[in-house]
């Protein structure tokens, strides 16, 4: 696919974690903006791995480095994200309609929030 040479992209990110039992927290196995984003949702993808869309979330997960765990500040809304796949993984087999996805900002970190409360 080509791009038209005057159309301007918002650059996105994309973080990918990966979480093993027993491994401690889950890590940061792959990040990146623009063309690596988009490569790594392209490869989740094909993968079947859910993709949930948070720029708060990929914003914070792009400050850790690669192989990395995620800090405590982040397991509460990293466990949502685990629980919700969970969920989606027994809809699929069951037959039932998926789960919606968590608002991951409202268990963001206060400091992290963008909705304006304090």
């Amino acid at each position: 696919m080509r791009r038209d040479e005057g159309t301007k992209r918002p650059l996105n990110s994309a973080a990918a974690l990966a979480y093993r039992d027993g491994s401690g927290a889950p890590k940061v196995v792959a990040k990146g903006r623009g063309l690596v984003a988009e490569q790594i949702i392209a490869v989740a993808a094909e993968a079947g791995v859910y993709v949930h869309e948070s720029k708060e979330l990929v914003s914070l997960l792009m400050d850790i480095d690669l192989d990395r765990q995620i800090p405590p500040a982040l397991y509460r809304v990293i466990a949502e994200l685990l629980a919700w796949l969970y969920h989606i993984e027994a809809a699929k087999k069951s037959g039932t309609a998926p789960p919606p996805a968590p608002d991951t900002e409202a268990v963001l970190p206060p400091s992290t929030s963008t909705s304006g409360e304090p």
